[in-house]
């Protein structure tokens, strides 16, 4: 279905809607692009759309809400901050007022896991400058989201699936990989958004493991990778000394004091945190 509504750069001419930097909005007006993104989303998480709930953060001028509604999602929660948006969604709403929940609410403070009915998944252009605080957030809770497909700038993206020994992998790729799947679908240039910002992006979808790639708490995995990480030029012997004995917890995980950060994999992280809770 083809919802009947005016071309999006209509909507933000209509309602004087110019991009907020202090909100990181970028908006994209490309529908052939927007449902690119949309039909990854659903093929990978289906049922979501089909009787679950779909969640999208930023909606903005709702190039993307529509697309979403359009590609037969049955509920759809919009999580907005900027009341300027607030009127394009209720006109957006007011043709599927069934399929479509706004929340007028800063995204950092709503705890996704518990808006609407399972399965959900979430699908956002994510604001550049609360993507990875986001991201960290849902992780926490990923055993109730199906799929989370999200645009992030490129390097971000990148960072979230690296591999053990490249100049990428650090804190977020092993708490991303430990707990999920993770695939860079595509780029996207800058010049596909208005205004266009002056990094390229990239659309990233990770699908929840059945089970972690090995058993460790969320907090105690935090603590290892944060300073691991935060010294990554550093010898494991010398960054780790903030959790206490660096060289007997590297022994006990059977990680040589000698490797640096980027050389160790994310189940080696998780003996860490295991050993760190004990």
């Amino acid at each position: 279905m083809t919802l009947p509504l005016p071309p999006l750069r209509e909507v933000v001419e209509k309602y004087g809607l110019a991009a907020k930097k202090s909100l990181g909005q970028n908006f994209i007006f490309d529908t052939n692009l927007i449902d690119r993104i949309v039909r990854a989303a659903k093929s990978r998480s289906p049922e979501a759309f089909e009787k679950g709930t779909v969640i999208e953060v930023g909606p903005g001028p709702g190039g993307l809400t529509r697309s979403i509604l359009e590609n037969g999602a049955a509920h759809l929660v919009a999580i907005e901050k900027d009341e300027r948006c607030l009127n394009i969604l209720e006109d957006i709403r007011a043709l599927c007022p069934d399929r479509l929940t706004a929340i007028n609410a800063d995204a950092m403070t709503v705890d996704a896991a518990s808006l609407g009915t399972a399965p959900r998944c979430i699908v956002s252009n994510l604001p550049y400058n609360v993507g990875t605080p986001l991201l960290i957030g849902w992780l926490r809770r990923i055993t109730d989201f199906s799929g989370l497909t999200l645009m992030f700038q490129k390097e971000v993206a990148e960072r979230i699936a690296a591999k053990p020994k490249t100049a990428a992998y650090g804190r977020l790729a092993v708490l991303s990989q430990w707990l999920c799947e993770t695939e860079i679908l595509f780029t996207v240039n800058r010049s596909a958004f208005t205004p266009p910002p002056k990094v390229t992006s990239a659309v990233i979808h990770l699908t929840p493991r059945k089970k972690p790639l090995a058993p460790a708490r969320f907090d105690l995995l935090e603590r290892v990778t944060a300073a691991a990480f935060n010294q990554r030029r550093k010898m494991l012997r010398s960054s780790l000394k903030s959790l206490g004995d660096s060289e007997a917890l590297c022994k006990a995980a059977n990680v040589p004091p000698t490797a640096r950060a980027e050389e160790i994999p994310p189940e080696a992280f998780c003996l860490m945190a295991r050993i760190l809770e004990k």
